[in-house]
């Protein structure tokens, strides 16, 4: 005979124990969320705090809009784009022009070889002198024998005077040699 015997019942299976992965995965992805929020908060309202401090200068009318139909802005508050310095033209009236004696040799009663260069001084406007330019001063000189000597001078970078040393020829030790501008125009203008 065979034996029918059931075999003997096991206790049921223990269902598997719940890991505690999952659960710690999804609390760190919150807390990690969290902190990330929390951080953007604190930078976003630090950013408007920041911008409402260096605002607060300017009526609120001068604020531009977000949404396009931007305030009033005061002309006073445009900035003007700085515009180039002016110069006026200048006339022989803003130098003076003396002459420096160089040199002298004199004959006795043939008279002297004398020579002259010329000092230019501006008495004109404050920064009245283009320093871009090149301006051709023309002088007169007199006490020559012959009659007064024309020289021209060019004034450039506002104080580089280029000149000729001037020889004239007086009639006696005692004749006094004077100067005059005549005319300042700018070169090639």
């Amino acid at each position: 005979m065979s034996n029918t015997t059931p075999p003997p019942d096991l206790p049921p299976a223990a269902p598997p124990e719940p890991t505690a992965r999952p659960r710690t995965s999804r609390t760190n992805a919150i807390i990690i969320g969290a902190a990330a929020a929390v951080i953007a908060a604190v930078v976003a309202t630090g950013i408007v705090v920041v911008q409402s401090t260096d605002d607060d200068s300017k009526p609120a009318a001068a604020q531009p809009s977000l949404y396009g139909s931007g305030g009033t802005v005061d002309a006073a508050e445009e900035s003007e784009p700085e515009s180039e310095p002016t110069y006026a033209a200048l006339t022989p009236a803003d130098f003076t022009m003396d002459l420096r004696t160089t040199k002298r040799q004199c004959f006795g009663s043939a008279g002297c070889n004398v020579t002259v260069e010329p000092t230019l001084s501006y008495v004109g406007a404050f920064n009245g002198i283009d320093p871009d330019v090149v301006y051709e001063i023309t002088y007169e000189i007199r006490g020559d024998e012959s009659g007064p000597v024309i020289e021209t001078a060019e004034l450039s970078n506002e104080t580089s005077l280029n000149y000729s040393q001037s020889l004239i020829s007086t009639a006696s030790s005692s004749k006094k040699v004077s100067v005059k501008i005549t005319d300042v125009v700018i070169q090639g203008g």
